[in-house]
């Protein structure tokens, strides 16, 4: 590839450090960029994240340490509007939503390559694990190499037109290979552990924020029940937003076995607790969808669904519905979730595209219950964000 005049998104961590060494060691003109996402000071806690003032002053020292420019871009606006929001309403609405995707989707690319147009680049840069090659002339993205560190689950909501820009150079490393780069160039953030915690949480705990944004009476941090799948009383819970489908601690004791979440009703505050058989699901719908191919998967295909980071994709029969998709899986899988991305491979590798899982159909319920999902969507979609 000749020399190109690349935007670098450098976040503070050891990815996007050697991702932007390696750029340079190819003879391209780097600029480094790091976002600055949120306010950080009006919540408490100490910067621990990436995402944070640590991470934007070890993004400066890297680029120093490589010579090139650095430059910090305010999207506070953007992120609350495209991230932080719609995190706060998906609790709200009783589903489990992934940041992560919608700041991918909706700010970082977006915003990085307007800026970096009008800076002069060519290409934007990041540190994901993914790769990037050309398929019947047009560029398609892979899983990376390494599967323990393969982000391709969180990149499917990029807009198609946008990939040829996108430069990936971790795709082909594994994360021990990037830790042993990062050491050989003696760079700062060289051993800086993984940032596992939600960048806007800097608390820890995601009920923090959503008592702040919604107020401590919104139905989702209320009182209610906890349910079995016949629909009897079982137990008490201090709020629907504290609970996602598939988990098992934090419901109490007094059960003659292991339960787990399988369904939130936000229109009765209830949740829907059972046996890990009826987490089992073969059939959901997926909305929200955006494809990275010119031609989207005809209805019969079947392709692998990844419906969960760090799960295995498995296969799935596809069938259009309107403005999203059904798919029958080949074989069962525990705690779909609503609010989760369900991403579509085929057999290299190669993402197809994603959307959200809007319904799962559970063995013991449906997961965002379809009989009560219109009475309760009128109540969970009132605007209620301060």
């Amino acid at each position: 590839m000749s020399a190109e005049r690349i935007l670098v998104a450098m976040s503070g961590g050891v990815d996007s450090s050697v991702a932007a060494a390696l750029l340079a060691e190819q003879g391209h003109q780097l600029i480094g960029a790091t976002m600055k996402t949120f306010c950080y000071q009006e919540e408490p806690g100490p910067s621990r994240t990436c995402c944070g003032l640590d991470g934007i002053m070890d993004a400066r020292r890297v680029a120093d340490a490589l010579g090139i420019p650095h430059y910090v871009f305010d999207v506070e606006e953007e992120f609350t509007r495209d991230v932080i929001d719609d995190f706060v309403s998906e609790y709200a609405r009783g589903r489990t939503p992934n940041p992560c995707v919608r700041c991918n989707s909706n700010t970082k690319f977006r915003d990085l390559l307007r800026r970096g147009a009008l800076l002069g680049c060519d290409a934007v840069a990041s540190g994901h694990y993914v790769r990037a090659g050309v398929v019947d002339g047009e560029t398609a993205l892979f899983r990376g190499r390494d599967p323990a560190k393969d982000q391709s689950y969180f990149l499917w909501g990029l807009p198609r037109a946008l990939l040829p820009r996108l430069r990936f150079p971790l795709g082909e490393l594994t994360k021990l290979e990037v830790r042993a780069r990062a050491r050989e160039l003696r760079l700062v953030t060289a051993a800086k552990p993984e940032s596992q915690e939600i960048c806007f949480v800097p608390t820890g705990d995601y009920r923090d924020l959503l008592r702040h944004r919604l107020g401590e009476r919104h139905d989702a941090l209320r009182p209610g029940n906890l349910v079995d799948t016949r629909g009897r009383v079982v137990g008490r819970h201090q709020g629907y937003a504290s609970f996602t489908v598939g988990q098992r601690r934090g419901l109490g004791g007094g059960f003659d076995r292991r339960v787990y979440v399988v369904e939130i009703r936000p229109g009765t505050r209830e949740v829907v607790v059972g046996a890990r058989e009826a987490l089992e699901c073969r059939e959901l719908r997926v909305g929200e969808l955006n494809w990275l191919t010119a031609r989207p998967p005809s209805d019969g295909t079947v392709v692998r669904a990844q419906l969960r980071y760090r799960a295995p994709a498995v296969p799935g029969r596809v069938q259009h519905a309107g403005n999203g998709l059904e798919l029958e899986l080949e074989e069962p899988v525990l705690a779909v979730t609503p609010g989760q991305s369900a991403v579509f491979f085929d057999g290299t590798g190669r993402i197809l595209g994603g959307g959200r899982i809007a319904t799962a159909a559970m063995a013991g319920g449906t997961a965002d219950g379809l009989a009560e999902a219109a009475a309760s969507r009128a109540r969970a979609d009132r605007p209620a964000l301060r």
